[in-house]
């Protein structure tokens, strides 16, 4: 009887590595952040490296004596690939891995291949696999070297080597082929959304910086069993579930996936459907990590990020999250929210203030109704239940007294001119 072995990845060892071109930048934050996503991807850093340059070198990112200070390194710590936190050029990956006969991956290979990791569904691998095919089509010649050299790792996910093989032409019809699919489920998603609009029940879409702490806040409001890890971009699907307010009032809660700085232009491509959830929702629920040193400029990509996707113009609210993990009482501020809240999803810290605000929000979005319904139409109430706030109903001789906040495709529906 044969002997079953368990096959394990290779352990990557990495080195990281930036160009700082503005001292502005809080470079070390941005390798702190890669630092995060390569051990999402499984590597193990054994070093960094910063070069100050007025501009990127446009051959090998780097100048020849940090290249040659560089390749010490590698020596000195064994490391078996390099990361670097821009997205580098066909050019500057084939130089670069020439000169330090090790593999070479740039910030967007990383993203994509932690994507491949983790996508779950068939709308999930198809983007993915539209973004890496996307990516490596106009680097087929750069990376062919490294992939004959290395049997996997970090960047050989998701489509796998055989696709890489191919030549463009095949790879351009592999595209078609994935961007047709992902247009039948975009479809299926836009019907999904005018049967919402029909019944308009209110949708509340979560954004944020990945690791803010979404999934965890969607859980514990409505259950939602979605993956909770502390690592970046553990969900990627969105997640859809409805909420009943204390007051009745229902609203669909939709999580999307994490935003991060230099996402990589191909991926927001390919998850525009998914991303746009924010842009066809009534209120933005912007969740901030606020135990992050960095959280102001997470704050800001996530408002570029919106305003990229045409949700710039929606009433946001900020809840400020992980105020459990602050050891002082802070100042927590977001300009371009309309509302701020302070919570913890995981100690259920401040969520009814949150849910409170929510309420007030989605009230003043609403049309104001007092009205008496005959008796004959008081199935019309319930429909005021469901898709508005019911504040108080007086049974009398003549009817019933009816006071409520309604949208008003359901205030025009009972007949309100």
């Amino acid at each position: 009887m044969r002997e079953l072995h368990e096959i394990k990845d290779i352990e990557e060892r990495v080195i990281l590595l930036a160009v700082e071109e503005d001292e502005r930048n809080d470079t070390n934050a941005c390798l702190d952040e890669l630092e995060e996503l390569a051990s999402t991807a499984g590597a193990v850093v054994v070093g960094r490296m910063i070069q100050k340059r007025e501009k990127i070198h446009p051959g090998t990112y780097i100048g020849k004596g940090k290249v040659e200070e560089l390749l010490l390194y590698v020596q000195e710590t064994k490391a078996t690939s390099v990361v670097c936190d821009d997205e580098l050029s066909p050019a500057q990956l084939k130089n670069l891995e020439e000169l330090l006969q090790i593999k070479v991956i740039d910030r967007t290979i990383m993203i994509l291949d932690i994507f491949a990791k983790h996508a779950t569904t068939r709308e999930g691998n198809i983007q993915v696999e539209l973004a890496q095919l996307k990516y490596r089509a106009t680097r087929l010649v750069g990376l062919r070297s490294s992939l004959s050299r290395l049997g996997g790792g970090i960047g050989t996910r998701g489509p796998g080597e055989k696709k890489l093989e191919m030549d463009r032409r095949l790879i351009r019809e592999r595209i078609s082929i994935l961007k047709r699919e992902l247009e039948g489920i975009q479809k299926a998603r836009e019907v999904s959304r005018k049967q919402r609009s029909k019944n308009p029940i209110p949708v509340v879409a979560i954004v944020g910086y990945t690791n803010a702490g979404k999934s965890t806040l969607l859980n514990t409001l409505t259950d939602a069993n979605v993956l909770e890890e502390d690592k970046l971009f553990a969900t990627l699907d969105p997640t859809t579930r409805n909420l009943v307010l204390e007051s009745g009032q229902q609203l669909l809660l939709t999580d999307t996936v994490g935003f991060i700085r230099k996402l990589p232009h191909h991926l927001i491509e390919a998850f525009r459907s998914t991303l746009e959830e924010a842009k066809y929702a009534d209120i933005i629920l912007h969740v901030v990590d606020s135990s992050n040193e960095s959280s102001d400029i997470h704050m800001h990509t996530v408002y570029e990020t919106l305003e990229m996707l045409g949700a710039g113009d929606k009433p946001v609210i900020t809840a400020f999250n992980k105020i459990d993990k602050l050891e002082e009482e802070q100042t927590l501020k977001d300009f371009k929210a309309d509302v701020t809240v302070k919570i913890s999803a995981k100690k259920q810290i401040g969520l009814d203030t949150l849910l409170g605000e929510i309420e007030t929000m989605l009230r003043n979005q609403k049309v104001y109704l007092e009205r008496i319904f005959d008796y004959s139409n008081a199935g019309q109430i319930q429909m005021i239940r469901k898709y508005g706030q019911l504040l108080s109903e007086e049974y009398r001789e003549d009817g019933i007294v009816v006071k409520a906040y309604l949208p008003h495709e359901i205030y025009y529906k009972l007949g309100n001119d």
